[in-house]
């Protein structure tokens, strides 16, 4: 079974939300028309990326965990990661929305997307040129500035909400992948491309690679349903 850990991984994240997205009070099926296309449009940059650093060995996958079947230098199950995880996400994402669970104000909100934003322009004044640490952090700032303060995006607050909540099951997942609970890390880190501090087993890094993931999957999910509408009420 080690050989298909990592799927499993991917297929464990992604069963229970997509189940439940047929649920009479959920109903994120009727949301896959918007999202579906988000979904795989944000993942084409993320596998370049992905692929660039794997070739250059700044991180890399223990192939004991693996079903061995590859795309370029990618395994199919960390193909499958940029589908499964973010569908999860959103999924949470909708789920708070439906449940008007979200407390922070837009103002709020706007505040801690800031005190992030200083935070990682401090950590890469001391960190930059690390290939990991300055990609994430430069894309992240760049992105959540962009949305935040020059689109005014509403859904900023419900982002930073439902991520908040998401670190249980990343910590989870992302966990596994790095190597608590398992003998090896499923994958690997470079750590003289990072800053080189972990979280159990996570490079503190992953933390922000995962908000800028699902950052864009929510942008463009959100957007394309925005265009969407306007053209119903136009039609």
């Amino acid at each position: 079974m080690d050989r298909f850990t990592y799927l499993i991984i991917d297929l464990g994240a992604l069963t229970v939300p997509f189940l439940f997205s047929f649920h009479p009070k959920l109903r994120f099926d009727r949301e896959l028309k918007y999202y579906l296309p988000a979904m795989f449009i944000v993942a084409i940059p993320f596998l370049v990326w992905d692929q660039y650093f794997t070739s250059v060995g700044i991180w890399g996958f223990n192939p004991d965990y693996l079903s061995g079947l590859y795309i370029g230098q990618l395994p199919i199950e960390e193909i499958l990661f940029f589908l499964c995880i973010p569908y999860a996400c959103v999924f949470s994402y909708h789920c708070f929305i439906v449940g008007k669970f979200n407390k922070i104000s837009s103002q709020s909100a706007s505040m801690i997307i800031m005190a992030i934003c200083v935070v990682l322009v401090i950590i890469l004044l001391f960190h930059f040129g690390k290939y990991y640490t300055t990609s994430t952090f430069v894309l992240l700032v760049g992105s959540l500035i962009y949305l935040t303060f020059v689109r005014r995006a509403e859904y900023i607050k419900d982002i930073l909400f439902a991520y908040t909540f998401l670190q249980v099951p990343f910590f989870i997942t992302n966990g596994l992948l790095t190597g608590s609970w398992i003998d090896e890390a499923i994958v690997w880190y470079n750590d003289t491309e990072n800053i080189g501090y972990r979280i159990a087993t996570i490079p503190f890094e992953d933390t922000f690679y995962g908000m800028l993931l699902i950052l864009w999957n929510i942008a463009l999910y959100e957007w394309i349903k925005k265009r969407y509408s306007k053209t119903s009420t136009i039609g």
